[in-house]
């Protein structure tokens, strides 16, 4: 799927439709002292390796993509949850 790399769409920070500059989003790295990743090794503690079977077979195929749109008026930054896509490609509109 083909997304424009500028969309304009509404701001609720600016309460009108300006121009939104888009980007996939991509989670940062995890904490090791994070209260959810301890919570997490706090869980694993006693087991060899998983406390839970791995998965054999996917049931989906596809990933959902996050859209990160970042006004460029404001700087206000809006997530679009939940595209789910093979395949996302940023493209330059011409006008």
């Amino acid at each position: 799927m083909k997304v424009p790399k500028v969309i304009k769409t509404y701001c609720p920070r600016c309460k009108t439709h300006t121009e939104h500059s888009v980007s996939l989003y991509k989670s940062g790295k995890r904490r090791s002292l994070s209260e959810g990743q301890r919570r997490y090794e706090r869980k694993n503690l006693g087991y060899g390796s998983k406390r839970k079977p791995e998965q054999k077979r996917f049931a989906k195929v596809t990933k959902k993509q996050t859209l990160m749109l970042k006004c460029q008026k404001c700087g206000y930054t809006i997530m679009k949850h939940g595209i789910r896509v093979k395949k996302l490609e940023l493209v330059e509109v011409i006008k």
